[in-house]
């Protein structure tokens, strides 16, 4: 029986992926550097610092990481602060208030900055339904790395076998594998070019799914 649930947080719980797709491109625009549409969907559910060790690598870019990762922090954060329509995915804020109300443990966990994660939660206010949150930042590789997961259900009162991933990225699902934990894959319409097919189910509308449809998983 599922009893906890682990959240990934952009393009799960909000539609956060426009902003971040807009701020890295501006600062390639910045740096000069040509991302194709395909090696920028490598990237999801990667964290911004190994994003841009990938980039340095490859472009020989002569900045620091840090530095690269604070600038392109900078440009998200305006334009999230400036974007009126920002939304929860259509939903998820129905389905995690009824999961926690029927007694279920949410963890999040995602690739972004402890930053990013606070602004979205405190913006919506979340915080109240989530036992903890675990950013990327805090783990030298990103997913599809299982360290994150691995951390989360660790924090869990619930063993792995008892907790689920929600994710909508083929390195967030390959992460979850990894951990051994058992993974949701939503059909997001913001990350395109992603492989749920390592997923253990397959949620294409939140809004079709209750507590008790996660509940009788297994």
């Amino acid at each position: 029986m599922i009893k906890t649930v682990i959240f990934d947080m952009d393009g799960v719980i909000v539609d956060t992926e426009p902003v971040h797709h807009y701020a890295y491109h501006e600062h390639y625009k910045e740096l000069n550097i040509p991302v194709t549409p395909e090696l920028f969907a490598t990237f999801t559910g990667q964290s911004t610092k190994n994003v841009y060790q990938i980039l340095k690598d490859k472009f020989n870019l002569t900045k620091e990481v840090n530095e690269l990762v604070l600038r392109k922090r900078a440009i998200f954060n305006e334009a999230f602060d400036t974007k009126p329509n920002l939304e929860l995915i259509s939903g998820v804020e129905n389905l995690i208030k009824d999961l926690h109300t029927n007694g279920f443990e949410l963890i999040l966990a995602s690739s972004a900055s402890k930053s990013t994660i606070d602004r979205v939660f405190n913006r919506f206010d979340l915080n109240q339904f989530f036992k903890a949150k675990v950013s990327g930042e805090d783990f030298p590789k990103s997913k599809p790395d299982p360290a994150i997961f691995l951390h989360a259900a660790s924090l869990a009162n619930s063993t792995k076998d008892e907790c689920i991933i929600i994710e909508d990225s083929t390195n967030g699902i390959e992460a979850g594998v990894r951990a051994n934990i058992k993974v949701l894959g939503y059909v997001s319409q913001n990350t395109k070019r992603q492989d749920l097919s390592k997923a253990t189910w397959i949620c294409e509308d939140f809004n079709t799914i209750d507590a008790n449809f996660i509940q009788q998983l297994s």
